[in-house]
């Protein structure tokens, strides 16, 4: 029997994990929580149903595709009941501490005795902590000195879950004035993740004004090109291509032509800040965590958000 339990962040880090062949059971987290409406109660039928809902409409995901790649996972992690310690594995980007702190407060309701470890870096340095661009000696000497979550931080990660399924943003804002000296990315994320909210000042938020900014300021001869450039200078959200495709296409009306990239006049005055895009770019079915994007809008020069 073994006595450790690996939940990592995606099918590229399970393969590394597999090649060192450590002790213990290994678990895929396939998600991507930090998109799409998300609900409190982790693995209920709720949750996957929200879940499902948000996947196959803006993804295309087929409910055979997500039964197979997502559900069957999810169903392996509550087979696995005899752990006496799990291990997390997740990178500093939005997208995994998102995922981290759902799998954390599953953990804490239906894992209660097992010991819960995190890998990762305890101070943040220049180069992003990526597990998968890690050699086999770097993995193992995190490994060797994961951190034990005690039960305050259990409770911690859990209640910064139910934060970002609420549905409002605000009380995010102060969060960081707790202890999170154990996950060391989270307070960056979050941030982050408010960032995410529409601007006042032009209706897009942070990272589609980046997309403009980057199309207007380099000659990039496609879409793809565009969108490998994102994930290159963006990294700090985690997103993938198809991630940065699906932003691109709410946001199509601002480019003149993506062969070679180019905004049009309106794109160039949304960017200025000289139009504001809010009015033709709200959709009350958009959410971030538990929240309606389009309800709040970031004030950039106060750093604070408003409701709407």
């Amino acid at each position: 029997m073994t006595t450790t339990l690996h939940i990592t962040n995606g099918d590229g880090f399970t393969s590394v994990l597999k090649n060192l062949k450590l002790e213990g059971e290994i678990i895929t987290w396939r998600e991507m929580l930090c998109e799409g409406k998300t609900t409190t109660e982790v693995g209920s039928e709720s949750f996957w149903k929200t879940r499902f809902e948000f996947l196959n409409k803006n993804y295309k995901v087929s409910k055979t595709n997500f039964i197979e790649a997502t559900l069957k996972e999810y169903r392996r992690l509550c087979n696995q009941k005899t752990q006496e310690e799990i291990v997390l594995w997740f990178d500093e980007d939005l997208f995994c501490q998102i995922n981290m702190i759902a799998v954390i407060s599953w953990l804490k309701k239906h894992r209660k005795e097992a010991q819960v470890s995190l890998v990762c870096k305890k101070q943040k340095k220049d180069k992003p902590f990526i597990l998968t661009r890690l050699s086999e000696e770097q993995i193992l000497k995190l490994y060797g000195s994961r951190v034990n979550l005690k039960q305050d931080d259990i409770e911690y990660a859990d209640y910064i879950w139910q934060l970002y399924c609420s549905d409002t943003p605000l009380r995010l804002e102060t969060f960081s004035k707790f202890n999170a000296s154990q996950f060391p990315y989270l307070t960056d994320a979050i941030a982050l993740h408010l960032h995410r909210f529409p601007t006042v000042k032009n209706g897009l938020n942070q990272l589609e004004n980046e997309v403009l900014a980057l199309a207007n300021s380099k000659r990039i001869n496609s879409k793809e090109k565009l969108v490998e450039a994102l994930i290159k200078k963006e990294s700090d959200y985690g997103f993938g291509d198809l991630q940065y495709y699906r932003l691109i296409d709410t946001i199509k009306p601002l480019f003149h032509s993506f062969h070679p990239v180019k905004l049009s006049a309106t794109g160039k005055e949304v960017l200025d800040k000289v139009k504001n895009y809010y009015p033709f770019i709200k959709q009350d079915d958009i959410f971030l965590g538990g929240t309606r994007k389009y309800s709040f809008l970031y004030h950039e020069d106060s750093g604070k958000l408003l409701k709407l």
